[in-house]
């Protein structure tokens, strides 16, 4: 009689290894708990290997030729016009990977994570199949299930990704040589992201954007200053505009249809249209986990699906599709599993980092997004042209935007919103971000003493104004 062997059994079973997965995979290890990890690629999912790493990775080898040509302004001679050797960028990006590669492979196993190679499916009774990996044919079961399989690059209709002249994110990041000029559909955080990299780097860039303008959802100073930018630096922005299909030509680029009789010629097409939840190959037969109709699995605050015992978390959700929340979600699923209290992540109140140039960070509510919420608000702006560290620096483009909510008296009371665009706000917003999310007042933070000279002035004295006073501004 043939002896069919149990499920191996878990406290927690992940399914998917990418931020949200690992981040899961890691804080409950670390509380004690039996983990088990399945990824059919390699851990670190899209945002270590084909997305936000590699991706700031070009971005900062665009910044650092881009600050060689401008050392004669501080006196340096580069000695010449600075060229490019793409193989050596493409070489040290894929080293910053690796690193951050073996070191998650590290933290997983001195955390005793259980890792399996392969495709998880999730059956009834919480019972997962892994297949198509080298870890073969298995079968887990856990006390707790977490559904983290990511997401995939969105495409359009009429540009069928070829991986030559048509790519997505994915490719885009391993291209051989920069391109001579390039078109990328979208102008999104993703697409302005790239349009930068390849402007700074010499290509001539083009966006087509659908709606009526880049970066939406971004509060409209903001992303003006961005479309601003990008135009000065040659990258011409086409927006309202919907691509009807491609046509190759004889030279290896293709010819987009702009509509209205209207084409546009290039070397390379990059379609940034955003992400789709990666659900289509998940199981789910036999349990009461759904689906919405765009494909992200449907969950509460708390981030549990219809099926007891089971959470999603990441990409594959509809929350915003970011690797730190994406990290927030897998511990607040971790602290929900241990039967702590549980705070869900408060999803209008993240922080969103853009590293195009110039860069642009915010957290909370534009000034459109407050006023549509019926908010009555304040408002102050302070731009860099007089802050001493910007000058010194030399970057002064783009400002510092607060809103919020306006008193009797007309000063600001509580912060609603951080926007800032310019030098170094990605590395910024925290106290920004802090004041939102702790709902302090414009009083409160105005008390706090900024460095002199900083960056980090320039958010201190547009609070400073909405007290009804100021310094500078």
């Amino acid at each position: 009689m043939e002896v069919v062997p149990l499920p191996e059994h878990f406290d927690v079973v992940v399914i998917g290894g990418g931020p949200g997965g690992y981040a899961a995979a890691l804080y409950g290890a670390g509380a004690g708990l039996n983990i088990a990890l399945i990824e059919k690629n390699k851990v670190g999912g899209t945002c270590l290997h084909v997305g936000c790493i590699p991706a700031k990775e070009l971005l900062e080898t665009a910044a650092v030729y881009r600050h060689v040509k401008g050392a004669k302004e501080f006196g340096i001679d580069p000695g010449g016009s600075p060229t490019i050797d793409f193989s050596v960028t493409q070489t040290r990006k894929q080293q910053v990977i690796d690193q951050l590669f073996t070191g998650l492979q590290g933290l997983l196993k001195q955390r005793k994570v259980t890792i399996y190679d392969g495709y998880g499916r999730l059956g009834a009774g919480r019972k997962v199949s892994v297949s198509g990996g080298e870890s073969g044919d298995v079968e887990l079961t856990g006390d707790a299930v977490i559904i983290a399989t990511g997401s995939l690059p969105r495409t359009i209709p009429g540009f069928d990704v070829d991986g030559e002249v048509v790519l997505t994110s994915d490719e885009v990041l391993s291209l051989a040589e920069i391109p001579g000029s390039v078109a990328v559909i979208g102008g999104g955080a993703i697409g302005c992201e790239f349009a930068s990299v390849f402007a700074d780097l010499g290509s001539q860039v083009t966006i087509l954007e659908a709606l009526p303008k880049i970066l939406p959802g971004v509060d409209s100073d903001a992303a003006n200053v961005v479309g601003r930018a990008f135009k000065k630096r040659g990258i011409d922005i086409k927006t309202g505009v919907k691509v009807g299909g491609h046509t190759p030509n004889d030279t290896g680029g293709t010819t987009i249809d702009l509509g209205d009789g209207k084409t546009l010629d290039v070397d390379k097409v990059v379609v940034s249209v955003g992400r789709r939840p990666s659900t289509d190959d998940i199981g789910l037969d036999g349990t009461s986990v759904k689906l919405d109709d765009r494909g992200f699995v449907s969950v509460d605050e708390y981030c549990r699906t219809g099926e007891d015992g089971v959470w999603a978390v990441g990409d594959c959700i509809a929350t915003p599709a970011l690797a730190h929340v994406g990290f927030a979600e897998g511990i607040a699923v971790i602290t929900d599993i241990l039967g702590e209290p549980v705070i869900p992540v408060d999803y209008g109140k993240v922080p969103w980092a853009i590293y195009c140039h110039p860069e642009v960070a915010f957290a909370g509510h534009s000034e459109e997004s407050a006023k549509e919420a019926g908010l009555d608000v304040v408002t102050s702006k302070h731009r860099w042209t007089g802050n001493g560290r910007a000058l010194i620096v030399g970057d002064t483009e783009g400002l510092v935007k607060v809103i919020a909510e306006k008193n009797a008296d007309g000063n600001g009371g509580r912060i609603l919103g951080v926007h800032m665009v310019g030098p170094w706000v990605t590395e910024q917003l925290g106290q920004g971000y802090l004041a939102v999310n702790w709902e302090a007042t414009v009083d409160e933070v105005a008390h706090f003493i900024q460095p002199h000279p900083s960056l980090s002035e320039n958010f201190g004295e547009t609070v400073l104004s909405l007290t009804g006073r100021s310094l500078h501004g």
